[in-house]
């Protein structure tokens, strides 16, 4: 009986509108705006003429700010010589 109804048994017919409440739509994305280009040479300019700031130079004019020292020796001279 069973091999019966499996025989006489037909599949539906697939028809293209079938999908069109399962699947969306495909859009292609918008494309990446591009960045200001509204003043490129003149800001490029004013790049060129900044003034090169590096660590550790003074600037000119002012004196150079003096180096502290941070490593501090730690006097044992008051403590005892431990026994070996």
């Amino acid at each position: 009986m069973y091999l019966r109804e499996l025989k006489n048994y037909k599949t539906p017919q697939v028809k293209a509108s079938d999908a069109e409440g399962h699947v969306q739509k495909f859009n292609t994305p918008k494309p990446p705006r591009s960045p200001e280009e509204s003043d490129l040479a003149g800001d490029l300019k004013a790049y060129e003429s900044q003034q090169v700031e590096v660590e550790g130079q003074a600037e000119t004019g002012s004196a150079a700010p003096a180096e502290h020292d941070w490593f501090e020796e730690e006097d044992y001279s008051d403590e005892p010589a431990p026994h070996h």
